[in-house]
């Protein structure tokens, strides 16, 4: 791998980390803003972005990381900003196809 290319992805990478804590700020601000009594630390920043800042529990993780039944293959993270894989999903789908054949 030369030098250009690593620096590039290091680049990408450092850009991600930048964005991911910017975005992580801007959902505890938005928290912070609410009444102390109406703050759930959970929603969306960026009109798109999930985020979840509660104590993550199994269920909750079992229910995003683990779902086959779920409608799609990512959704928010059990703890934090941005997205996660559902695994469950992807096994479903494969299972679902070696069915097939």
């Amino acid at each position: 791998m030369s030098g250009k290319t690593s620096k590039k992805r290091g680049g990408f990478r450092n850009l991600v980390t930048l964005v991911t804590i910017a975005l992580g700020i801007a959902a505890v601000v938005k928290e912070l803003r609410k009444p102390a009594d109406e703050r759930t630390w959970n929603g969306t920043v960026a009109a798109v972005v999930p985020y979840d800042f509660r104590m993550p529990t199994l269920e909750r993780a079992k229910e995003r990381l683990w779902n086959p039944e779920a409608s799609s293959f990512v959704g928010p993270r059990v703890f934090g900003v941005g997205w996660t894989v559902n695994v469950g999903k992807i096994w479903a789908l494969v299972q679902e196809k070696r069915a097939a054949h």
